[in-house]
């Protein structure tokens, strides 16, 4: 094996900065690594060669493997927005993209999108100091999006979410998507402004560099108004976007998309589990109670932004003493890396630490400490039909399980 370390420490940038040298000197190798380099491949194989079928994008994440001989230039990831977005009954919208889309194909996604200067206004160049960072784009975009993919207008009139008649809220929908009038000037004719104020930034995600089509997303939540009311106004109502992009909207429980994806019924890709993940420890959908409903749902929601509001996001003594742990929810930079492969089950474990080359650049310049969520990791298994058997958990269990089962297998030996 000494001949098969010394060419994995020859690899790209990407594998030492997955790896680093002291995770080689204990042997924690890919197995994806382990046959690219002896060339143990089936012919299914996504890394068989020029018969392979082509491989889908999230596979480089699988193996954090660039493709050198091509010299592809690492692509500038595009500005986009999404929206964790709860009901009057604390559950969470979730858009089913239709099956022939470029990104996310038939997965269970938030509403949002790319950032568009004609909608939106100026969108921070690359390098720019905003570029990266929450900003009134992200943010309008955020709200657009929404509207064109659920129907559901988070902007205001006197004082409340404004209510629109089913015609002329479709009508709307599609001009803005077809760019026939911007969205501003739509806010402006129906006398609403966006609510921008009520986005509650909620982590940002970056796009590994191994993925053709990158993204830099910011993530927020908002939460509609709690009513007293069993039926909420048709306005409130997630309507999909007639296939352009999605097939169905739908309100449910975080627990109840999570135990979904658990059972491989649909597709969530690890941001998704991630933010579900957490927001599964405070809401927890409706009750059969409607008198104590609104109570209910309000002290659910306090929690929930007591949590996002720390100081120290970090639960763990180990965690805490991260510099991550210091960077609130708010401003939480995330880019997925591998780590390792596990023995026991062949999942990946990938890290959300660090923020992105990009991000790093500006951290090395001055910008303070950025970066996401130390203490947790996300174990994945990637396949032809995207992610499945997606799981957060805290990183310490997860590298002291693998080291029990490595010893426990060798013992065996």
């Amino acid at each position: 094996m000494t001949w098969l370390l010394h060419l994995i420490r020859r690899q790209s940038a990407c594998h030492r900065g997955v790896l680093g040298p002291a995770a080689i000197s204990r042997r924690i190798v890919p197995v994806v690594l382990v046959r690219r380099l002896t060339l143990n491949y089936h012919s299914s194989s996504p890394y068989a060669g020029p018969r392979a079928r082509p491989k889908p994008p999230w596979a480089a994440m699988a193996s954090c493997q660039r493709d050198t001989s091509s010299k592809r230039e690492v692509q500038e990831a595009r500005p986009s927005s999404s929206v964790l977005l709860l009901s009057a009954t604390n559950e969470v919208l979730l858009l089913h993209r239709v099956k022939t889309s470029t990104s996310f194909a038939s997965a269970y996604v938030f509403p949002g999108g790319n950032l568009d200067a004609f909608h939106d206004g100026q969108i921070p160049a690359p390098g720019s100091p905003g570029r990266h960072r929450d900003g009134p784009a992200y943010r309008l975009g955020a709200i657009r999006e929404t509207f064109e993919e659920t129907g559901i207008l988070l902007a205001t009139k006197d004082g409340a979410l404004v209510n629109l008649a089913t015609e002329q809220r479709d009508e709307a929908r599609a001009k803005i998507h077809n760019n026939h009038v911007r969205f501003g000037d739509f806010l402006a004719s129906i006398g609403a402004v966006a609510d921008t104020a009520n986005l509650i930034p909620f982590t940002r995600w970056i796009t590994p560099t191994t993925i053709p089509k990158r993204f830099t997303t910011q993530m927020y939540m908002y939460m509609l108004p709690i009513s007293t009311k069993s039926v909420p106004s048709e306005m409130l109502i997630p309507t999909p976007d007639g296939g352009v992009e999605h097939t169905a909207a739908q309100f449910a429980p975080p627990q109840s998309f999570l135990d979904r994806a658990a059972s491989n019924s649909i597709i969530l890709f690890p941001p998704q589990v991630y933010l579900l993940t957490l927001l599964a420890r405070f809401v927890t959908g409706p009750t059969t109670d409607l008198e104590a409903g609104p109570v209910h749902y309000t002290g659910q929601r306090k929690k929930l932004v007591s949590f996002l509001r720390r100081s120290v996001t970090a639960e763990t003594d180990k965690g805490k003493r991260h510099a991550t742990a210091g960077v609130p929810w708010a401003e939480k930079v995330m880019s997925p890396r591998v780590i390792l492969v596990r023995e026991k089950d062949k999942r990946v474990v990938m890290a959300l630490d660090k923020p992105g080359p990009e991000v790093e650049v500006e951290v090395e310049a001055g910008a303070g400490v950025r970066g996401g969520d130390w203490e947790r990791v996300v174990l994945v298994k990637f396949g032809r039909e995207g992610p499945s058997d997606v799981e957060v958990r805290m990183r310490e269990e997860v590298l002291a399980e693998e080291k029990g089962w490595k010893r426990g297998e060798g013992a065996k030996m």
